[in-house]
This record gives structure tokens, C-alpha cells and sequence, in this order.
């Protein structure tokens, strides 16, 4: 196990929750909005994030690729001020809803880390 400084914490690859686990009603997701989860015992928590835009959900780790700090600021808070993009609360840097791919900021050319999601009978679940 290493320390990473960053954090203060050993880094040790968190465990992404299993296929099927289910995480939301579809109907509770504002369109467009998002809402994050949490899965494991802290310090070594897997924290994650989808959005809804449209009939369409997307999942994503909830980390940014610049500074490895989480998105939002505020509870279920992913989306600027539009709703068009997930935006980081830290340095602004914007991410297409779609596939994560950062528009604009310190990251510009890399992406979030996609977390599949699908939704069966109303209900979003981890894929």
C-alpha cells in the first residue's frame, strides 16, 4: 500500500459496487441533474455520480482528472449553471455530459471515468 500525499491516505484502488446493484428510480433524477453515491467504508470509498439528460443516464467516478478532488460542491450539485455540462466545483473545467470528455478548463483533452449504467423497469442500476 502507498500514501498518497494528496489525500493524506494509502491509495489503494477502490471497489466499484457490483453489476445490478441498484442506485436510483430514473423518475428521481432532474432532467438534466445528477446525484452521487457512495459505496465502502471510509477513507477507501468508491464515489460515484450519474446524470440524467433526457430518457439518458450516465455514470461516472467522482473525480477529477485534474486534481483528483470530487466534482461537486454541494450534494447532487454536478451541473453549471446551464445544466448543458457537468462542471468541476474546484477549477470550473467542464465535461460533456455524454462521455465525460472535459470541453474546458485545466484538463482540456482528458475525460471522467465512466461508471456503466443502465435503466430496467424504471430503475437505474450499475451495468
Amino acid at each position: 500500500m502507498e500514501y498518497h500525499p494528496q489525500h493524506g491516505r494509502p491509495e489503494i484502488e477502490p471497489t466499484p459496487p457490483p453489476a445490478g446493484t441498484v442506485l436510483c428510480r430514473f423518475d428521481e433524477l432532474r432532467d438534466p441533474g445528477g446525484r452521487e453515491f457512495t459505496f465502502g467504508t471510509p477513507p477507501y470509498t468508491f464515489d460515484m455520480f450519474v446524470v440524467r439528460k433526457g430518457a439518458s443516464v450516465f455514470g461516472y467516478i467522482n473525480d477529477c482528472p485534474h486534481n483528483r478532488a470530487p466534482l461537486n460542491w454541494q450534494a447532487d450539485q454536478f451541473l453549471d449553471y446551464t445544466r448543458q455540462h457537468i462542471q468541476c466545483a474546484t477549477h470550473g473545467a467542464q465535461f460533456r455530459i455524454e462521455d465525460g470528455s472535459c470541453l474546458w478548463g485545466p484538463c482540456k483533452g482528458d475525460a471522467l471515468t465512466p461508471v456503466p449504467v443502465t435503466v430496467r423497469e424504471g430503475v437505474v442500476i450499475v451495468a
